[in-house]
């Protein structure tokens, strides 16, 4: 039986879950193990001491950033990190929705559960109570950098820790202060390190991330399936994904593409013929397009999950060592580049189903189908205009997408007095690629629709069956789709099927 939980501690967490927390699969809990507790206890004492010691810590006893030369008294020790949760409460833009809230508050618990940030056993408890219990702050998603980590989306989970921030909790907007007392819990009184801890990591990028990949990932399982369909509704030949034919070109992203359409289109087991030599790009080099993305999944996932299970603030504090180490790994740049990297391959997949799109329209290039694949019959014909227009709207979405691919990482900008003078904008490229999935699976869901009509319509036209696999596909698709036959508005029907990608319907093909 499947754990309905993930535990944080010395183990390391998966893309896959920080979005089964985002989604609400699986409650969180800390490690019972004495090792983790006495690990997490270890590094709050030892700063404790330095305090006694009088030491100089980074952010604990001096101001923060360029800041960093002026001393904090220890008798001010206690209020500055609260002041670091107030002054960083400046962002804008729309708040982050509620799955990647949680991902953010999980991403950010798996990085402190490390050991390495000077953080109370009892910060980590409250971090997991908010999960649990849905005690969701309200992140707006613009106002960082990305390289002294996301101080400020993190600074209102700081915020709501101390009551003074605003949270969903059981569908009602409310002071934190009032949720935890809903919870019979009293606001958490932040230690000397904790609002830096919180703040100065890399969580509201790494989480965002990890929700980009889960959807990539899918998609190109569900551009394969569409472009079979498109391959089949366009009379195309199935020679071009023969088997022998991407033996002399290895790449294993390129391959299984090609494996997974080979299937669909029938020709393992028999050979389907076809009238037409060779296939315009956009079929013929599916497996490539779709590919580059496959083969380039495996190294994102790495880079995504080694930012996710690191100590990802300044300072590191090593109790083993005796040490405070000052470095700046809240710097966002392996995210900044995954995200990046990712956003342009995604992309790619919204101008592939385009192309796919446009040629299926055509009656010029469709190998016999009706025009905008209208399903309408006789003296109908001519007032009816079919996905016309739903194509437009993929010409629209895919332009919005492609614009989007400049990278973020380049427009780095110096802030804060030239002390963050060379920074990330890992968050950005993140909420970037965020966008680019969304348009994207609106070209793809508006793109299977059409392919499973022209499908429906090549098989009236050929007299046969389609494929199986093709068959069942558009089957499952008529089940909530009607053929398009008379004109119809369509925007309800098109919003119903992205949320049906968005629950993952179809288990398509493996996902290795």
């Amino acid at each position: 039986m499947t754990e309905q939980f993930v535990t944080f501690g010395d183990n390391k967490l998966s893309v896959a879950d920080i979005v089964d927390i985002a989604s609400r699969k699986k409650t969180v809990r800390l490690s019972d193990s004495d090792s983790f507790g006495k690990k997490i206890q270890a590094g709050a004492d030892f700063l404790d001491e330095l305090l006694v010691d009088d030491g100089v810590i980074y952010g604990v006893t001096t101001g923060y950033g360029d800041s960093c030369t002026e001393p904090v008294a220890l008798s001010l020790v206690n209020e500055l990190p609260i002041h670091l949760s107030r002054f960083h409460g400046c962002g804008l833009g729309k708040h982050f929705d509620q799955q990647t809230t949680r991902a953010i508050l999980a991403t950010r618990l798996c990085s402190l559960s490390k050991g390495y940030s000077g953080v109370s056993y009892a910060l980590l408890e409250r971090l997991v109570l908010m999960l649990n219990e849905d005690v969701l702050p309200l992140i707006p998603e613009e106002g960082s950098v990305g390289a002294s980590g996301d101080l400020t989306p993190l600074s209102y989970i700081a915020r709501a820790l101390i009551g003074e921030a605003d949270v969903l909790f059981q569908g009602e907007f409310m002071p934190s202060a009032e949720a935890f007392g809903k919870l019979d819990v009293k606001p958490y009184k932040l230690r000397p390190k904790e609002a830096l801890a919180l703040m100065n990591g890399t969580a509201a990028m790494t989480a965002v991330a990890c929700l980009n990949y889960i959807r990539a990932e899918y998609l190109t399982r569900l551009s394969s399936k569409v472009t079979s369909i498109s391959c089949y509704a366009l009379g195309g030949n199935p020679e071009h994904f023969d088997e022998r034919l991407f033996d002399v070109k290895p790449h294993s992203g390129q391959q299984k593409v090609a494996e997974w359409i080979r299937g669909d289109l029938g020709v393992i087991e028999e050979k389907r013929n076809s009238n037409r030599l060779q296939d315009r790009y956009s079929i013929r080099c599916a497996p490539h397009i779709i590919g580059s993305l496959k083969d380039a999944l495996p190294w994102l996932k790495e880079t995504i999950e080694n930012e996710l299970n690191s100590s990802n603030d300044n300072p590191i504090i090593d109790p083993e060592s005796r040490r405070v180490l000052h470095g700046g790994h809240f710097y966002g740049g392996h995210i900044a580049m995954a995200m990046d990297t990712l956003k342009t391959q995604v992309a790619n997949l919204a101008d592939l189903q385009d192309r796919q799109m446009a040629l299926l329209m055509d009656q010029k290039v469709n190998n016999g189908l009706p025009a905008n694949l209208s399903g309408a019959k006789a003296d109908r014909k001519s007032v009816n205009h079919g996905f016309k227009a739903v194509q437009i709207g993929c010409s629209a979405w895919t332009a919005e997408a492609l614009k989007l691919t400049m990278p973020a990482s380049v427009f780095s900008r110096s802030t804060e007095c030239h002390n963050q003078d060379k920074v990330s904008m890992g968050t950005i490229a993140a909420r970037d690629c965020a966008r680019v999935l969304e348009l994207t699976e609106q070209v793809v869901i508006s793109s299977l629709l059409a392919a499973c009509q022209g499908a429906q319509l090549r098989a009236q036209l050929n007299q046969e069956q389609p494929p199986l696999a093709i068959s069942k596909m558009a089957e499952d698709v008529g089940r909530d789709f009607n053929f398009l036959e008379e004109d119809r508005a369509l925007e309800k029907e098109l919003r119903f099927w992205l949320d049906e990608v968005e629950g993952k319907r179809w288990s398509l093909y493996s996902s290795r």
